[in-house]
């Protein structure tokens, strides 16, 4: 068997087919989750702690050029090439990733909920036979011989 041929039935199995199907089903899911964090979320929590946009929470660990001009955003200041320690940035992306994974955690246990099957019905006690059926029986089998 040739590798393109090992390559292809590797390929079409329902698996690798499945986990691409996720995987890009889960970058759109995260686009998603990152537009909601950074356009709806975000802004909200920033207002509540007093400012406009969290991401722009930083401390610059170097020092700004002199001949450095424009606003002294983490944009600017990131494709100046000074070293900033931004932390806004960063609790953005964590709460990102809380808000991706529990919602990731929830769907895990709605489908968990969903495949547990139902147990079997434990099998049926023999009934006793009620005294009537065993001597008619009785009487049944005496006959036949």
């Amino acid at each position: 068997m040739g590798m393109l041929s090992e390559f292809r039935e590797f390929a079409v199995k329902g698996n690798v087919v499945d986990l691409a199907v996720g995987v890009i089903i889960g970058g759109a899911f995260g686009k998603i989750v990152d537009s909601m964090v950074k356009d709806l979320i975000m802004p909200l929590v920033g207002k509540v702690v007093g400012g406009l946009d969290f991401s722009n929470y930083f401390v610059v660990l170097g020092t700004v050029p002199a001949d450095f001009k424009g606003p002294q955003t983490y944009e600017a200041l990131t494709k100046a090439g000074i070293p900033l320690f931004a932390y806004g940035s960063f609790l953005t992306v964590l709460l990102n990733f809380i808000i991706l994974a529990f919602i990731i955690f929830m769907m895990v246990k709605q489908i968990n909920r969903l495949k547990r099957s139902e147990p079997a019905p434990a099998p049926a006690a023999d009934p006793v036979t009620p005294e009537d059926i065993v001597l008619l029986r009785e009487i049944r089998d005496s006959l036949k011989r």
